[in-house]
């Protein structure tokens, strides 16, 4: 394609035309909500059993609702800032409006951190979905594994190289948000089908006598520290850390208005759906939950419904994840891009820079999803470090800076809450997960039957 060409496709972020108020684009509240939707519901969903399975199902519950109360307020502080920002509506922007130049460039980087561990994490699920898991001792067959055996061509990196190469790279090679919202609304579907296989599954084994009721609360006795409790906060935080998406979706809004109705019915759609897996996900597995639920449900999971029904769920949210790569993706090269190309051309003008970026981040996520074998590692470290910023300090941090005056004093309240929340869970996250990684400690974190 020619420069020419290339100049007359919709730009990766549609140009902002209405003001600070007006609306940019011509997309539905219904697409916004298929897309923030597909922003929240990602891999993070399959670790919440695994959560449940630390915490227990009530602590869970409480703990998805409380974080999902504070993404809606933190998204709203985020909005409401936009239209007073004098830079561009993005998140970027209203961060350099409050804290310049580099604190723009500290989002960036955070968000493309952190992007980059969730896109690690889908290739990852879709390779212990296709092909296995590969821990010594607590190994689950892949749907591959299962029908083929053991080939050259049902293994874990050439799996995922062709799913990379020849399923996710046509997709990620739009160049609009809005391009996605039928591919969003298919996910959302997907996702909608594996929750219903999940509780299916759990029902059969209810009334066949071999479920056992979930604990309420956690098991101490299975903690090497109270402090492992912590280390499931990170897990849920990566599960509601969808802020750098707001403003890309907002921009393509009719009324951009809307937005904050989207993003809370978007939430709470997101909550149910997190808190009805994370319950019959524990109630199917109980103590032998893996850190990605997806890899019970193979020939071992004892729930004693046909094969294929397992295959269901797992390719389900298989192709689930496949779909929601390309929003993320998105959101990855234009931050990266930033840091690289500050102040260059569009970069949807800049065919030969689009697909070279493009091809270079592909090609770093493969390596490193190889590289990488748990998602509950990434989910930890990522969730409580860059994510947590993201969600939920950053957006306290310029409600507090109020560089235009327009904060209340609860909305200071309520922001610095936020911040000293983030900072004290994550700390002591961070710390348990030294320590264990020191002492050699998993079992908080690793879902292994004793």
């Amino acid at each position: 394609m020619g420069k020419r060409a290339a100049a007359d496709e919709p730009l990766l972020l549609p140009e902002f035309s209405g003001g600070h108020g007006g609306g940019g684009g011509g997309a539905s509240v219904s697409g916004a909500v298929f897309n923030l939707s597909t922003s929240i519901i990602g891999a993070g969903i399959m670790s919440i059993p695994a959560a449940m399975r630390v915490l227990g199902v009530a602590p869970t519950l409480v703990l998805i609702a409380a974080v999902s109360l504070l993404s809606d307020v933190s998204v709203e502080f985020m909005l409401r800032y936009t239209g007073w920002a004098c830079g561009p509506p993005s998140y970027a922007g209203v961060m350099g409006d409050a804290f310049g130049r580099a604190g723009a460039a500290a989002l960036n980087v955070f968000v493309a951190f952190t992007t980059a561990g969730t896109l690690v994490v889908y290739l990852i699920i879709i390779g212990d979905v296709m092909s296995g898991t590969a821990g010594a001792g607590d190994e689950h067959a892949g749907v591959l594994g299962e029908l083929f055996g053991g080939r050259w061509w049902t293994q874990r990196e050439f799996v995922m190289l062709v799913t990379a190469v020849v399923v996710l790279l046509p997709l990620v090679l739009l160049r609009r948000v809005d391009s996605l919202r039928y591919t969003s609304a298919v996910s959302i579907l997907l996702a909608a089908v594996f929750m219903l296989i999940t509780m299916g599954i759990a029902i059969y084994t209810i009334f066949s006598g071999t479920a056992k009721m979930p604990r309420m609360l956690p098991d101490f006795s299975r903690l090497s520290s109270p402090f492992e409790l912590f280390t499931a906060v990170p897990v849920i935080v990566v599960a509601f850390t969808f802020h750098f998406n707001v403003h890309p979706i907002r921009a393509e809004l009719s009324k951009t208005s809307d937005m904050k109705s989207a993003v809370r019915i978007s939430l709470v759609l997101c909550s149910v759906i997190y808190a009805a897996v994370g319950f019959f996900g524990f109630l199917l597995f109980g103590d032998a939950t893996m850190p990605d639920v997806l890899a019970n449900f193979d020939r071992s999971s004892g729930s004693g419904v046909p094969q294929a029904l397992n295959d269901a769920a797992r390719l389900s949210y298989a192709l689930h994840l496949v779909l929601v790569f390309p929003l993320l993706h998105y959101s990855l090269r234009v931050n990266v891009d930033e840091l690289l190309f500050p102040g260059g051309r569009p970069l949807a003008t800049d065919t030969r820079r689009f697909v070279a970026l493009t091809a270079a981040l592909m090609a770093a996520l493969y390596v490193l999803a190889i590289a990488i074998p748990s998602i509950w590692t990434l989910f930890q470290y990522t969730g409580s470090t860059f994510a947590v910023c993201i969600s939920l300090i950053f957006p306290g941090a310029i409600v507090l800076r109020d560089v235009h005056g327009i904060a209340k004093r609860k909305d200071k309240a309520m922001a610095a809450t936020m911040i000293i929340l983030a900072v004290i869970t994550s700390s002591i996250a961070i710390a348990s997960n030294i320590m264990s990684s020191i002492s050699g400690d998993e079992k908080g974190v690793r879902a292994v039957a004793s």
